[in-house]
């Protein structure tokens, strides 16, 4: 009898303290939900079961449960933000810097060809080009663009302020954009003129695409030194 008693005691025991033991690990958890972006949802659930006789002891059982798939339909919607300032300003600048390269290479290398002459007679690029800026422009305008833009008491820029408005990408980006479309008609104008006037002018436009102001003044250099050697011959 008394056998029995302190048996049935020791049972007792060890159920309660496997039942805290489980309760430590987690085991009392009912459910949980995991939610990935742009995928299914999957429920997943653990349901516990005990039981305990004089033959096996004490046991536990664990059932997982899936609830079932559920896909999250939001989250395959494109939005605008996924598309940073920064990214945009260099997608930008890579795609105006690219676009202008092959009319510079026919102006360089084809100089007198008909498909030149056709090319640098269209004004697409100036088009593409101001689209682009004008979209720059709207992107990397601030509330205080004027006011850094004419910061002093005359009204007039300071090269302190243009620097922090120059500090963004996307004010850099734009104002690349607008470099390059000055620099490429500026460069139209210096070919033109040069097949007029049957003047070298491969070197000139070169310079044209980086330094635009020194292309200009070597092509007025090259025309004036033509000019002197027919008027010799």
């Amino acid at each position: 009898m008394g056998f029995g008693l302190h048996s049935k005691l020791h049972l007792v025991n060890r159920i309660w303290h496997f039942k805290q033991h489980c309760d430590r690990s987690g085991f009392s958890i009912r459910g949980m939900g995991t939610k990935l972006v742009g995928q299914q949802g999957v429920r997943i659930g653990i349901a516990r079961s005990s039981g305990w006789n004089f033959v096996r002891g004490s046991r536990v059982v664990l059932n997982p449960k899936v609830a079932g798939c559920v896909p999250d339909r939001r989250n395959y919607t494109v939005s605008a933000s996924w598309f940073t300032n920064s990214q945009i300003a260099r997608s930008v600048f890579t795609l105006g810097t690219a676009a202008v390269l092959p009319f510079y290479t026919l102006m360089v290398l084809a100089p007198k060809t008909e498909l030149t002459r056709k090319t640098m007679e269209s004004t697409i690029p100036y088009f593409v080009l101001g689209l682009l800026y004008a979209y720059l422009l709207y992107l990397s305008w601030t509330p205080d663009t004027i006011r850094l833009m004419f910061a002093s008491k005359y009204w007039l820029p300071e090269l302190c302020s243009i620097g922090k408005m120059f500090s963004s990408e996307m004010t850099l980006a734009s104002a690349w954009i607008h470099l390059l479309a000055v620099d490429l008609f500026a460069a139209r104008q210096v070919y033109q003129d040069g097949l007029e006037n049957e003047i070298e002018i491969r070197h000139s436009v070169s310079l044209c695409l980086l330094f635009c102001p020194v292309g200009i003044v070597t092509h007025m250099f090259t025309k004036l030194l033509s000019k002197n050697r027919r008027n010799t011959e």
